[in-house]
């Protein structure tokens, strides 16, 4: 099986053991394409690491689930450009973890601790600056089938998936760097 494959298993959950018995696992639908794909096959890698470190003792969420699996699924069936997936991703993945940005808020400034825009510079150093701030906004209008339309530069692309890293890192404890972003950023 490849990494994130959807599969569905049957076991026997037995509380005061830590390792279960499975019974069976079988793959709910195989891909068609990440696997073939060297591009998607790095996203899907990337993908896979970042939520290993993002969902470290969460509870079963269903909501979450089903867009990781639906995000997946678009990603494997996608014929066109996908160049900026791992961004849609990461900026729409922080709504179920509780800290997507405050769209209602005004202001030129991005405070990534708050989580939201300023008229003015913060107090500390974690914030974004005008000219990156708009790239926050325009990251989330952006959704799988319309992100081909934000054409963005591989210097941007990769400012973007540092500065998303960040907030990840600001907003979760222990959040590592992550192995899988140099390969990443060659290819995007």
């Amino acid at each position: 099986m490849q990494p994130l494959t959807i599969v569905e298993l049957e076991c026997d959950v037995k509380q005061r053991q830590q390792l279960q018995h499975l019974r069976e696992v079988r793959i709910a639908e195989p891909y068609a394409t990440i696997p073939f794909d060297p591009s998607k096959l790095s996203i899907a890698l990337f993908i896979a690491e970042f939520l290993c470190h993002a969902l470290k003792g969460e509870q079963p969420d269903k909501p979450l689930f089903r867009y990781v699996e639906n995000s997946l699924r678009w990603l494997d069936g996608c014929t066109g450009s996908f160049a900026n997936f791992h961004l849609v991703f990461l900026m729409r993945m922080s709504r179920f973890l509780g800290f997507y940005p405050n769209l209602e808020a005004n202001g030129d400034f991005f405070d990534l601790r708050d989580s939201t825009f300023l008229p003015r510079q913060p107090h500390h150093s974690d914030y974004l600056r005008p000219d990156e701030a708009r790239k926050i906004k325009l990251l989330m209008r952006m959704d799988y089938p319309t992100m081909h339309l934000f054409g963005m530069s591989r210097q941007e692309r990769n400012r973007c998936i540092e500065v998303l890293l960040q907030y990840y890192r600001l907003h979760l404890p222990d959040f590592p760097e992550l192995r899988s972003l140099p390969v990443l950023r060659e290819l995007f």
